[in-house]
């Protein structure tokens, strides 16, 4: 393609610049808003995911299954695992970076003060547009990863949830909000996929799921927190509620509704997997763990006391015992 249809996939589009204040007489401001064109660079994007992805396959991964031997089922989750691990890590130092930057942390009624929050810097758009890109580029990797069919409708409704809120973020104009729950959500997820690699590695490793599963509850009660407050108060005390297309706000009630709706129902299904997790694994663990009874051998006339022990330890037949000749009935007198 030329050289100006290329502009269209690499670089952000829609940005404006914004001239200096008096409190900013140094320099000028150049920000960013959405548009259709950033389909071309989420699509572009895309692509760079799918060859990052089978680099750190091949380099990476492969590298340590051909050691450990994994079967093909851990061998997947291996996988599965490794790659979001590392895509996790790196989403959580940059967006902590960006909350940083723009004094999120400092100051929490950035979430909905001057909302909308239609303009973004460049950190802020990238960091969404990369986002959709990952996620998009999942799809064709159920071809290339050669999933199996039955985990093909849990990876379509995962991909699918994490498109639908970052999608709805950006295009409403939360990306604020998006951000910090983004950034809370990797990096509880983060601590489950590090702990499923060390949990291949050595099978007695269960610290790292105990300590995910408590920031796993208290992930949940935040994002729960921080959503009804920047939506449910601060947008809802908010001078300008009028639905305008033009100017990006979208703050109604309708969607207000439709915002904190969507997150509390997708918390609660969270939570239900969850739960539903902890108990599958509570029974195998007291199932492995379950003392056997052991019972006492019992002596019947005319056969002799070594019949309890050779049929082995707590009633189970050993081969001594099953392969052994059986004893003479004694004749009754």
């Amino acid at each position: 393609i030329t050289a100006k249809a290329s502009i269209i996939f690499v670089t952000l589009q829609y940005n404006v610049t914004l001239p200096a204040t008096e409190e900013q007489a140094t320099e000028s401001a150049f920000l960013y808003y959405y548009g259709i064109k950033d389909l071309a660079t989420v699509f572009f994007y895309m692509l760079v995911a799918i060859i990052i992805h089978a680099i750190i396959q091949e380099y990476v991964l492969d590298k340590i299954n051909r050691r450990m031997h994994f079967s093909k089922t851990k061998h997947s989750k291996f996988n599965e695992s490794g790659q979001l691990s590392a895509f996790y890590l790196f989403s959580c130092v940059w967006g902590t970076f960006i909350l940083i930057s723009e004094n999120y942390i400092s100051d929490p009624t950035i979430l909905w003060r001057a909302y909308p929050h239609n303009l973004m810097t460049f950190q802020m758009k990238f960091f969404y547009i990369s986002q959709l890109a990952y996620w998009f580029h999942a799809f064709p990797e159920l071809y290339f990863q050669k999933t199996k069919k039955e985990d093909i409708p849990r990876q379509l409704v995962y991909i699918g949830l994490y498109l639908f809120h970052i999608a709805g973020a950006y295009l409403l104009n939360l990306n604020h909000l998006g951000l910090v729950l983004l950034v809370l959500h990797y990096f509880v997820e983060f601590l489950f996929h590090i702990s499923r690699l060390f949990y291949f590695s050595d099978e007695k490793y269960q610290k790292g799921f105990s300590l995910w599963a408590v920031l796993f509850v208290l992930g949940r009660l935040l994002t729960l927190i921080l959503s009804v407050l920047t939506v449910g108060f601060g947008l809802a005390r908010a001078e300008n509620q009028k639905l305008d297309f033009s100017t990006g706000n979208f703050n109604v009630l309708a969607v207000r509704i439709a915002v904190l709706a969507s997150i509390c129902i997708t918390q609660a299904f969270m939570m239900w997997k969850f739960i539903n997790f902890q108990l599958r694994r509570w029974r195998e663990h007291s199932a492995f763990q379950a003392p056997t009874v052991k019972k006492k051998p019992t002596v019947t006339k005319g056969r002799s006391s070594r019949k309890g022990t050779e049929n082995g330890v707590n009633g189970t037949v050993t081969s001594n015992g099953a392969d052994s000749p059986r004893n003479r009935k004694e004749k009754s007198s």
